[in-house]
């Protein structure tokens, strides 16, 4: 992980940015304390809510029942 100090981040941003496009870590120091890290952005994947639609459906008693005609059709009867 490289160290720069602040005026140096300030006077070389855009070669410091392809660095860390590279992959490299870039800590910036001020009077050689770190105070930040570049570091290359990743979006950050959403997560899925569970439960988002709860109660908002409902499933009938005879749900699994199979009407005589479709049987029929199906040759089930």
């Amino acid at each position: 992980m490289k160290q720069v100090n602040i005026h140096e981040a300030k006077s070389q941003l855009s070669r410091l940015l392809e660095e860390v496009e590279g992959g490299e870590r870039i800590v910036i120091a001020r009077a050689g304390e770190p105070v930040a890290v570049l570091v290359p952005y990743r979006a950050v994947a959403r997560r899925r809510r569970l439960g988002l639609f709860a109660g908002e459906a409902t499933m009938h008693a005879d749900f699994d029942e199979l009407p005589a005609d479709i049987a029929t059709a199906f040759g089930m009867e």
